[in-house]
Order: C-alpha cells, then sequence, then structure tokens
C-alpha cells in the first residue's frame, strides 16, 4: 500500500513536469526583436534577425554604401538562390571596438551538429562596420551564412 502512493506520487510529478514543459514549449516567444540601431552590436543583431525573418529590404538597409556593393536584387537573390544560407547555423553578436568612424564587431557562427552524438562548435569571426550619415552600416561579415564572399569585391572583368 505504501510503495502504491510513492508509486503514484513519482506518476504525479512526473505528469506535472511534462505539463510543465509543454507549456513553456508553447508559450515562448520564437520572433526576435530588434535592438536600438545606435551601436554597431545592435546594427549587426538587426541585420541578423532581418535575414533570419526574410525581410530582405531591411536587412539591405544595414549595408554600407561602398564601392561594389550588390544591388537589392543581386542580395536578395543570394538568399533565395541558396548562395548564403543562414538556416544552418545561428549567430551571437559579442562586443564591439570602435576606431574612429570603423567598427569591429565579435560575431560567433554557431554550427549545428550533424548526428545525435556530435556536439556543435562555435566559429568566433568579426564584422567591420562603418559610420555613414550618422549610422553604423555593414562593410563585411563572416561569409556563407549571412553574406556572400562577392559582396564589395571587384568582380574580374
Amino acid at each position: 500500500m505504501k510503495q502504491d502512493r510513492f508509486l503514484t506520487g513519482i506518476l504525479i510529478g512526473i505528469a506535472v513536469l511534462v505539463v510543465a514543459a509543454l507549456a513553456v514549449f508553447f508559450t515562448r516567444n520564437d520572433t526576435q526583436t530588434y535592438l536600438s540601431e545606435d551601436t554597431p552590436e545592435g546594427v549587426t543583431h538587426n541585420y541578423v534577425v532581418a535575414v533570419l525573418n526574410k525581410d530582405y529590404e531591411k536587412a539591405y538597409t544595414y549595408l554600407a554604401d561602398l564601392d561594389n556593393k550588390p544591388t537589392y536584387e543581386q542580395f536578395r537573390d543570394a538568399f533565395i538562390k541558396g548562395m548564403v544560407n543562414p538556416d544552418n547555423a545561428a549567430m551571437d553578436i559579442g562586443g564591439s571596438e570602435i576606431t574612429g568612424d570603423t567598427a569591429s564587431v565579435e560575431v560567433a557562427i554557431v554550427y549545428n551538429p550533424s548526428d545525435p552524438f556530435s556536439t556543435g562548435y562555435r566559429d568566433v569571426q568579426r564584422a567591420v562596420l562603418v559610420m555613414q550619415g550618422g549610422a553604423w552600416k555593414l562593410s563585411s561579415m563572416p561569409t556563407y551564412y549571412f553574406w556572400d564572399y562577392s559582396w564589395y569585391t571587384e568582380q574580374p572583368r
């Protein structure tokens, strides 16, 4: 009789944990929010959020107006055609270093594991921003997941 109460208590405890886990899962907020754009970290974060939300027009506004800037169509097509694919990784935005009108922001690309027995890994790189018209704009980011290597580079003729 005492064991039946103990077993019942364990089963009730498990049921409460399952219900709590389901409630947290279904009530969590899946959308990322935009940050203030007055810091290099905020601009980098907002660019990543816009790309993940497939809001390419907004993401394009964060690009610097420099030589060999891609057109909006080239920018959007890089994502649509899969040349740039942010779906396979996540990005953590770190701190920044500002030197005059240039800033670099630490970005850690978090790669998902390819199987259940592997762990993901982080690749820490830097995004570069320039001050233009009183606003920070991206001039380079780590390539492939959020940036195309051909943007801002002179193409051979």
